[in-house]
């Protein structure tokens, strides 16, 4: 559904908007996933979440927040290293999911998840289209926007 919102009301005014206009409401959805540090808080997940994919999930997490308000307060401030913050977040935040997802499956995290199963029903699919529309706008050709 994400990808579909996306497809209807993002994908064709990307050539219209200002590489501020589509980045700043990705950048606020990514600066809260913080959320992922859920992994680690007891009671949120069940007894026995492996470690082995709740720490780097946690953590992958925390850096790409981290990573994406920086990009935020870059391209607010028009400083000269939005740009590359902003390639910076997509990578990582990119890897961290992908790294999550095979993590969950090879460690079972999936059977521990508890009140945390939002996060990769709900959650992750919306990062995943935002860091598409994100690559997307990082690959255009867009001088003088950041």
């Amino acid at each position: 559904m994400f990808y579909a919102a996306a497809r209807l009301y993002v994908l064709p005014n990307l050539g219209r908007w200002s590489f501020q206009a589509v980045m700043l409401p990705i950048l606020l959805l990514h600066s809260f996933r913080h959320l992922g540090l859920m992994f680690l808080a007891p009671g949120v997940t069940h007894p026995g979440m492996p470690a082995q994919f709740a720490y780097p999930a946690a953590l992958g997490d925390l850096l790409a927040a981290l990573l994406a308000f920086a990009s935020l307060v870059a391209i607010v401030r028009r400083h000269r290293a939005a740009r590359a913050l902003v390639w910076a977040f997509n990578v990582e935040g990119t890897l961290d999911l992908l790294a999550a997802n095979v993590l969950a499956t090879v460690f079972g995290a999936p059977a521990y998840m508890g009140a945390a199963y939002w996060i990769p029903a709900f959650w992750v699919p919306a990062l995943l289209v935002t860091h598409y529309i994100t690559f997307l706008v990082l690959l255009e050709d867009r001088k003088g926007t950041g």
